[in-house]
């Protein structure tokens, strides 16, 4: 026979809990049994501080029994389900036993949970929490400071039940756990209810001590997780077996990205506005909210939306090498000489602002969907990249034109055409900041990984106008080392490209389209 399965001696007067009640791996309701996970004073020890619920307000609802914890604390406000309860209580005490157990060297007392062991716990288990407060920037409803040494018994139990609190939304969540920042939505609101109960604050329209939006039997599963979980199952169906068009449904992640923007707090509020857009409706009507972030438009023009940068590349390249292989000279550089060339080829940056402005339009083309009163400056920045586009190729053709006019005026490239072509080259260097700021950037990896992990209002704003801003992600970019080894690799690759596309495509071409073009009067 197991030792789990052995029949248990008979618990002392008083002793806590019922001997038959199932568990999973440590029988936390009856500390007394012959188990050999309770000889060690780790657990005991983790147990104890779940104990210590001292002189915390008594819970309206239920009644409370003397072997009660924090944990049953917490369920009895909040309205957790038992067995939830049971679950997250022996995770709790199985991660800090065994993080007590690792300590080196081992605490003084090792019959009293270390204060050290519960913070970096608990920081660890609520860094994302943390990082989504410092991105959407809300003050964090963690009320314990990260500086403090030793540990209070008020600032110890406090951080249990801030870890708690997290362990039983994560453990009732269900299929939400799909979507952290949801669950640090919803960690926010009621830590912050924690917050005002600890600090024993009064209702000011009862005139009572304060009480949680929610409490009940059973109310986080009715009043929270099941009006979120119906929206996914709704959204799921919308889906038609994932025959729908992308942009017709959301997904989890669809449904994640709402809570990387400040609205939730504006639209959902807390306890949940149930008559917020955010739900999908039973019958799937009205107005509801979309995508968010990205959204998959089936087309084949994504396929030149999304290699942009190659096609630019490789269309730019082609009409540079047409222009200077045109002079039929042995080696471009010989045929760069002339000046007649040189500003010929700049002719590259009409194609180039072209360019930009069909890229503007293919993002509009792929992404208006994306577009509601909820992300209305995503379709502000689209339609301003399509008047800034079109404005680059007024703006070249202006400064173009003036240096033909000048040239043509003077019979030769006099000091004043030059001047009208160095014109045209500061007008270059201007078109040209953004990529030359993202060269930067990839030279440099972590000014753009400080730029993206930073939540500086002024760092949006300049990144606002490249792409939408995102949780995820950030901060990824590789090191110098090896960005300088993937930028030679491809120099020295599209290097060779360039060449065999001058020397054995483009300027064999030169002479039979010449001749070509010369022919006259042909039937």
């Amino acid at each position: 026979m197991s030792l789990r399965h052995r029949h248990p001696q008979p618990p002392a007067a008083g002793a806590p809990g019922r001997d038959d009640e199932p568990f999973n791996i440590i029988p936390l309701h009856n500390l007394l049994t012959d188990h050999p996970s309770l000889r060690f004073p780790e657990v005991r020890a983790a147990v104890a501080a779940m104990r210590a619920v001292g002189d915390l307000r008594r819970p309206p609802f239920g009644q409370w029994q003397q072997n009660m914890d924090l944990l049953d604390w917490l369920a009895l406000f909040f309205g957790f389900q038992r067995d939830n309860v049971r679950n997250q209580r022996e995770h709790l005490v199985l991660h800090l036993a065994n993080a007590q157990m690792r300590l080196t060297p081992p605490p003084d007392n090792i019959d009293t949970l270390d204060a050290g062991v519960l913070r970096r716990f608990r920081k660890k288990l609520l860094k994302n929490y943390g990082a989504w407060c410092s991105y959407l920037g809300k003050k964090s409803n963690i009320w314990i400071s990260d500086n403090r040494r030793g540990g209070a018994g008020d600032d110890l139990r406090r951080e249990l039940l801030y870890v708690s609190l997290y362990l039983l939304i994560w453990g009732e969540a269900a299929n939400l756990r799909f979507m952290p920042e949801c669950i640090c939505y919803i960690f926010h609101n009621m830590a912050n209810e924690l917050n005002r109960i600890l600090e024993d604050y009064i209702d000011e329209n009862t005139g009572q001590p304060v009480m949680p939006s929610i409490s009940g039997e059973n109310a986080f599963l009715n009043m929270v997780v099941k009006p979120i979980y119906e929206t996914v199952k709704r959204e799921v169906d919308r889906s038609r077996n994932g025959t729908a068009p992308h942009s017709a449904w959301r997904n989890y992640d669809d449904i994640n990205e709402y809570f990387w923007s400040r609205r939730c707090f504006e639209k959902l509020k807390w306890p949940l506005d149930v008559g917020s857009n955010f739900f999908v409706t039973a019958g799937g009507g009205g107005k509801h909210v979309g995508k968010t972030g990205f959204v998959e438009q089936r087309s084949f023009w994504n396929l030149l939306r999304s290699f942009d940068r190659l096609w630019v590349m490789l269309i730019l390249f082609l009409q540079a090498a047409i222009i200077v292989a045109w002079e039929e000279r042995k080696f471009p550089w010989q045929a760069l000489e002339d000046r007649t060339v040189q500003v010929r080829v700049l002719t590259i940056f009409f194609t180039w602002s072209g360019l930009r402005f069909v890229q503007s339009l293919l993002d509009v083309g792929m992404q208006y969907r994306l577009v509601s009163r909820e992300t209305i400056g995503l379709g502000v920045r689209m339609v301003l990249k399509c008047v800034v586009a079109a404005a680059w190729i007024v703006v070249f053709g202006v400064f173009y034109a003036r240096i033909w006019t000048q040239r043509n005026q003077d019979r030769r490239w006099s000091p004043a055409a030059n001047d009208r072509v160095v014109n045209f080259l500061e007008v270059v260097v201007v078109f040209l900041i953004p990529e030359l700021l993202a060269v930067a950037l990839f030279v440099l990896p972590w000014i753009r990984n400080f730029v993206e992990k930073t939540n500086w209002k002024i760092f949006y704003m300049l990144s606002w106008w490249f792409q939408s801003r995102s949780f995820v992600g950030r901060g990824l970019r590789e090191g110098l080392v090896d960005n300088v080894k993937y930028s030679v690799f491809w120099v020295v690759v599209l290097a060779t490209k360039f060449c065999f596309s001058y020397f054995l495509q483009v300027k064999p071409m030169i002479a039979p389209s010449k001749a070509v073009l010369d022919l006259k009067n042909v039937s």
